[in-house]
């Protein structure tokens, strides 16, 4: 029986890349998920038969993230599917990238809202649902810590999540329920590839100690002791994990 067996575990941007290894990791562990995406209904489906078939529990839901109503939608219907929740996961991310300078209003206030206000909202309706004892683990990013050029609104949307963090940490505590944060190094996804030449991956490698970029499954592992009965003792806390890049 799997460490997480009996738990329902809700993770934003489940269909790929960090989220979709999350999900699978956690579902491996016992747990049923309900993870959402926002246009990709196609990739979502693929993971949802690929841990149905090796014998889990889940479902997608198509939410956008930037509206309340969507995010109580989300909740309810995952309580209507197993009567309880136990985990959150808060690893959906928007990224757009300019100097300060240039960056739309739209482009900084699109980010923040996903980023920073959907992870408000969703530990929002989780500290009204959530089983004693639960767990929250949000994504972060170790550009919170190493800035770079172009990257303004992603950085500061993810301090503001590490900040919410530690306060909701403080908030949920007597009712057992831990909130922890990851911050992932230059991780090897689809959207790190296709968003970066070749030489800014190499200088990514160069620079970890470790030797190579981390993989979406180094992430979920750390999340996967986070949300087990191993990491009752952790809270408020954010893990760097990045190969020894800082």
């Amino acid at each position: 029986m799997g460490k997480l067996q009996g738990k329902v575990a809700i993770i934003t941007g489940g269909s790929r890349g960090i989220g979709r290894a999350i999900a699978e990791r956690l579902a491996k562990d016992g747990a049923a998920i309900m993870l959402t995406y926002l246009r990709n209904q196609a990739l979502a489906e693929e993971v949802v038969a690929q841990i149905e078939t090796q014998g889990g529990q889940a479902r997608a839901m198509a939410v956008e993230l930037a509206q309340p109503a969507d995010i109580e939608r989300l909740f309810e219907m995952t309580e209507a599917a197993w009567q309880r929740i136990d985990i959150l996961v808060n690893s959906a991310a928007e990224l757009q990238t300019g100097s300060i300078e240039a960056l739309s209003i739209h482009d900084w206030q699109r980010v923040l809202a996903v980023n920073s206000t959907a992870p408000f909202l969703t530990i929002q309706q989780a500290a009204r649902r959530l089983s004693a004892h639960g767990r929250i683990v949000n994504v972060s990013t170790i550009n919170t810590v190493l800035a770079e050029p172009g990257i303004a609104a992603y950085a500061a949307s993810k301090g503001a999540l590490e900040q919410l963090t530690r306060v909701a940490a403080w908030e949920l505590a007597d009712r057992g329920i831990t909130v922890n944060s990851v911050s992932p190094g230059p991780t090897d996804t689809d959207l790190l590839r296709t968003g970066n030449p070749a030489e800014v991956l190499e200088q990514a490698i160069a620079m970890t100690p470790l030797g190579r970029l981390g993989q979406p499954k180094d992430i979920a592992d750390v999340v996967a002791f986070l949300v087990g009965d191993d990491a009752r003792w952790i809270t408020g806390q954010n893990l760097r994990v990045t190969g020894g890049l800082i």
